[in-house]
């Protein structure tokens, strides 16, 4: 059996730091939201292995290998080869390694069979990285935690203009900065929803160590409130709609896009049509 499914990018439309933790990692609060833009995997079962395709990525580099490995690992099953058409920018803070392994867990749960709920797979998907779970569990989701405690909350759907400055930007890089904001104080979703001004905590030490990411914030803010998602290096625009969010890409000098931000994710709606 074949398989092909989608992996779809995020924006974070704020990310707000409030402590470092003991461990090292960061209390974050966040609300994850879906785009249409997406990657698409493919998963062929060969005799033996595991075996992953991308330009640009070594294999033992690939969150898809680490997912794969990891569900493998203690079960009988048999090999695979799983093949990633990349849409979703490298290093732009989009998800795309974390929504490629989550796509893996879910597709490599239907094609062996496990039987895994959302909730196994999203523990093993903590274990490569703490964006993974939302991509498990496919619905908009207020984060708290290392972004692993999530609450759905209802968008409407919107339209968004996005830029992509040419920096790959490392996210451990920029939580080691002395300079970055670690004490901000948390929020609810109340007021999250009430549309309380939010940021994101990472963007003065981004503008600092990348110039051409505060460049492109610049412009698009001259616009509307423009936001960076994630650690960068892309920016966004929320927009009435796709033609204002064409026209606008259509007078910027960088790399971009636009996409529709949906009510889940389109990975969640493409498993539902398989399980039908």
């Amino acid at each position: 059996m074949q398989l092909e499914l989608p992996a779809p990018a995020k924006i974070n439309l704020f990310l707000h730091i409030l402590e470092r933790r003991p461990d090292g990692y960061h209390e974050l609060q966040s609300v994850f939201r879906f785009l249409e833009l997406a990657d698409t995997l493919s998963f062929e079962p060969t005799r033996g292995g595991v075996s992953v395709a991308m330009d640009g990525v070594s294999q033992e580099d690939n969150l898809v290998y680490r997912a794969a490995r990891l569900l493998s690992d203690g079960r009988d099953v048999p090999g695979v080869n799983v093949t990633i058409t990349k849409r979703i920018p490298l290093g732009a803070g989009l998800g795309g390694g974390s929504s490629d392994a989550a796509t893996t867990l879910h597709g490599l749960n239907i094609m062996w069979e496990l039987g895994l709920s959302d909730d196994e797979l999203a523990e093993l998907g903590l274990q490569i990285g703490a964006d993974v779970p939302v991509f498990v569990r496919g619905f908009t989701a207020f984060a708290e935690g290392i972004g692993e405690r999530l609450a759905p909350v209802d968008l409407p759907e919107i339209w968004y203009v996005l830029l992509v400055p040419e920096s790959r930007i490392s996210t451990a890089e920029i939580f080691t900065q002395p300079d970055l904001t670690r004490d901000t104080s948390a929020i609810t979703i109340a007021r999250f929803l009430q549309g309380e001004s939010l940021r994101n905590d990472c963007e003065t030490v981004v503008r600092r160590l990348y110039p051409e990411v505060g460049d492109a914030l610049d412009w698009l803010s001259q616009r509307g409130t423009a936001r960076m998602t994630g650690t960068g290096a892309c920016v966004f625009l929320e927009t009435g709609d796709e033609a204002v969010a064409r026209e606008i890409l259509s007078q910027s000098s960088w790399r971009g896009f636009v996409s529709k931000g949906t009510k889940q994710s389109v990975l969640f709606d493409a498993l539902v049509q398989k399980r039908k």
